[in-house]
């Protein structure tokens, strides 16, 4: 900013020396000078100010040389200061399989080496920031571009070191992929050491296992789920089976108290009653009952 107010000084100064050849330019000149002057002051007096917006660190620099850092907010600073902003924000960094989804457009999946010898692809998300006090220091130390020279490449070695220490198939199971994350976050941690960068959490978005590998685990919950519903129907037999022994129980039990009162006169009295209604349904014209020693014979004419 103060280099191009330094050439507009320098286009305002010839401009009004040669408006001062007539005497209609002189005045012209005056007048256009009063307001430049004002102008000038303005500019002058702003380009002693920067403001840092919030989430950002200001890193001055004078002459080639890093100067104090400036928080968010209005700064005062000499005008021929360059200020350049590093954002302090929690950020991410994403390798993904999926196109346009990471930084790197395409697939740029990590392919990690397990300890069983099989290779895994992971699709992962890491959280990271600045650490605010070192912008200036990240700046000077390693530029602004700190992200593709500490953070990227970290990442990926982390991610592949850790990988070593588990099989594949541990990798894939939600217990094994906590401790994996865990054994990258202090990775992540001592590659961070010293380097102003400070790792915030470290996301495991999606692993791919070999075909191989796929097809031996999807056959292994296969069984699974075969004996389980197995289990499940010799349960659900073992039920129907006690149902119907308590039911031939209770049968059995009901037939021992109908038979101890099932009398000879009981017996008779009923099979009369039977009869009795037999014989007073319509269309019956004779009613012949048979009869034992027990029983005295009836004969009922109908209509």
């Amino acid at each position: 900013m103060f280099g191009i107010l330094i050439l507009a000084i320098f286009g305002l100064a010839v401009a009004y020396f040669a408006l001062r050849q007539t005497p209609q330019g002189r005045a012209i000149a005056r007048r256009a000078a009063a307001g430049v002057v004002v102008v000038i002051v303005i500019l002058l007096a702003l380009s002693f100010f920067r403001i840092v917006p919030p989430g950002y660190a200001g890193v001055p620099v004078l002459l080639g040389r890093v100067q104090k850092q400036m928080s968010s907010g209005l700064n005062v600073v000499i005008p021929i200061v360059n200020v350049t902003l590093m954002d302090v924000r929690t950020n991410a960094y994403t390798m993904s399989s999926m196109r346009d989804e990471g930084q790197v457009k395409g697939d740029d999946a990590i392919d990690a080496l397990a300890s069983n010898g099989l290779t895994v692809a992971l699709d992962v998300t890491v959280w990271y920031r600045l650490d605010v006090t070192k912008a200036s220091w990240v700046f000077q130390n390693i530029g602004p571009d700190y992200v593709d020279k500490i953070v990227r490449p970290s990442i990926r070695t982390a991610l592949r070191d850790a990988a070593s220490r588990f099989t594949a198939s541990e990798l894939y199971s939600s217990i094994g992929r906590t401790v994996y994350t865990a054994a990258v976050d202090s990775l992540l941690d001592v590659a961070f050491s010293g380097k102003g960068i400070i790792r915030e959490r470290v996301l495991l978005r999606r692993v791919k296992l070999p075909d191989v590998v796929m097809q031996a685990i999807e056959a292994k919950l296969a069984e699974d789920q075969n004996a389980q519903k197995m289990e499940f129907t010799l349960v659900k037999e073992g039920r129907e089976a006690e149902r119907k022994r308590v039911e031939a129980q209770g049968i059995a039990d009901a037939n021992r108290v109908i038979a101890g009162s099932l009398t000879n006169s009981y017996l008779s009295w009923y099979y009369i009653e039977m009869l009795k209604t037999v014989a007073s349904t319509q269309n019956n014209t004779f009613v012949i009952t048979p009869f034992d020693q027990k029983l005295v014979p009836m004969l009922n004419v109908g209509k």
